[in-house]
């Protein structure tokens, strides 16, 4: 079965220095595919690629039959991409409501908008209980929530995450990625950059290992859990 998202030999740089260097994967549809790498490995670049954010110098990206490659940000949304961002991004000084409705700003229909609205509200119960509160006075985990929930208001194809855990405490950490499971049971394919791998593994079926720039690792959970370097990198020596 042909994936939802593939990526072929991508090159993406800053000025002269290259952060992608010939990178390829593919994300299956209904999966949950998770990248890992140390800092500045080049994921979020990869991410900034796919969503339109950063244009690719070559090599191309494909969701479904179409070749979205170097496309505008907007058009890559209307395609059925969004993008959760590192360091969540809310619309800080807009309240709740106002940063759901805006990531449904290409969708036409305002009843459909709000029944997704409703539908998260209930996904998300403390979304509902701040909607009216400016989205830059919530807690970090809110935000997480508030973010995801954003970008679902565009009814992605693919959701792509970037470090969804970081800075957040460990208890909120456990429920952003219960939902995480949850958006995966409920159809959702995601594509999921985490540092934290033993999280990672319980949630992923597909895994990628991003080193200076290119894939250095391509399989299974099981797989990822035999590499002996990988295991001493990311789930500690004596993981198993």
């Amino acid at each position: 079965m042909a994936p939802l998202l593939e990526v072929r030999d991508l090159v993406t740089a800053y000025g002269k220095i290259e952060a992608l260097r010939g990178v390829s994967l593919a994300v299956q549809e209904g999966s949950i595919t998770c990248l890992l790498g140390p800092n500045g490995a080049g994921k979020t670049t990869l991410m900034f690629s796919i969503a339109g954010i950063l244009r690719p110098r070559r090599g191309s990206i494909r969701l479904g039959a179409r070749d979205i490659t170097g496309r505008a940000p907007h058009v890559i949304v209307a395609a059925g991409i969004a993008l959760v961002p590192e360091n969540r991004l809310v619309f800080a000084n807009m309240s709740v409501l106002e940063n759901l409705r805006a990531g449904a700003y290409q969708r036409r229909g305002g009843a459909e908008i709000e029944s997704d609205i409703e539908r998260l509200m209930l996904r998300f119960p403390r979304l509902r209980e701040r909607a009216a509160q400016n989205a830059g006075t919530l807690s970090g985990g809110e935000q997480q929530m508030l973010a995801v929930a954003r970008a679902l208001m565009s009814r992605p194809r693919l959701l792509l995450m970037d470090e969804p855990s970081l800075g957040l405490a460990p208890l909120v950490v456990e429920e952003i990625f219960r939902i995480i499971a949850e958006l995966h049971r409920d159809g959702t394919t995601i594509l999921l950059v985490e540092q934290n791998a033993h999280l990672a593994l319980q949630v992923a079926q597909h895994f990628y290992l991003i080193e200076q720039g290119k894939v250095s690792f391509s399989g299974s959970p099981g797989a990822l859990a035999e590499d002996e370097v990988i295991r001493r990198a990311y789930l500690g020596s004596a993981a198993r």
